[in-house]
Formats: structure tokens, sequence, C-alpha cells
């Protein structure tokens, strides 16, 4: 059982449109736990560490500017296999492209407004959970996920 734990951010568009709640459900009901969430807005320099594997792009500016723009909801979500699992229920950056029954694909508009970030990989989660929880951020709820697995 890989139990892992990942970032996700419910970005100013899904706060803006009244959409975290659903978001929210959607990995619930996959069986994933939130073991950590905050509301905030997030500072420029925040968001420059955030995104710092694209300093050097044209859109880097454009990426800080939106997710500095108003208020997100970070989430630390726990599961079996949850850096892919999560990034599945996200779906494809491109909404046009993301998958029907997707975040993306029934819910977002553009990629610009794609609503949601997920973690790419293992270390992309270590290395951004850190920038939004300190380690008493974390609720245990490893009991739940070892229940829910076994069902």
């Amino acid at each position: 059982m890989a139990i892992e734990r990942t970032l996700i951010l419910c970005k100013p568009d899904a706060v803006s449109r009244g959409l975290v709640g659903d978001i929210v459900t959607r990995f619930e009901r996959r069986g994933y736990v939130i073991s950590a969430m905050k509301l905030m807005q997030l500072d420029g320099e925040r968001a420059r560490e955030h995104y710092g594997e694209h300093k050097d792009k044209p859109f880097f500016g454009d990426l800080v500017g939106f997710i500095t723009s108003g208020p997100l909801v970070a989430m630390a979500v726990e599961g079996e296999n949850a850096v892919d699992g999560c990034r599945q229920i996200i779906g494809a950056t491109n909404p046009l492209s993301a998958a029907p029954g997707s975040i993306r694909g029934d819910l977002a508009q553009t990629i610009g407004r794609n609503l949601v970030h997920g973690s790419d990989s293992k270390a992309s989660a270590d290395r951004e959970l850190k920038i939004f929880f300190d380690d008493k951020d974390f609720a245990s709820r490893r009991h739940d996920l070892e229940r829910w697995i076994k069902d």
C-alpha cells in the first residue's frame, strides 16, 4: 500500500466561483483524506517559490499574477497513490482536452483559469507541501485511510 501525500490548490477562480466544496467532494468520494486545509491569500514571494520551475518561461509572470489575484484553498490530500490519483481527478491542464468527469473537464473554462493545481510527482509534492504547510498543520487521519483501503 503506497500511501502518499500531495498538494492540491483550489485556485482563485475556484474560490470566486464557489466550487471549493465540489472540488473537495470529488477527492473525498474517491477515498482520499484531507489532512490539512487553509484558505489563504498567497503573496508574490511564496507564489514565485511555488512556480519556481517555470521562472524562465514567458508565462511565469501570468502564473504568479493569477495565483496571487485572490484567495485560494491549499489542501494536503492523502491516500493510496495520491499523486497520480489526484491528477487523474483533476484532468488535463487544458480543459478542452480534459476527460469528462474530471474537475477541469466538467468545470474549467481555459488553460489560464483551470481551477486547480496538483503536484505532478512525489518529489514536487514534498517540496510544494512545505511551501504551504508546517508540520503542525497536519491532522493524522492514517487510521481512516487504513480502514477505508481494507473495506
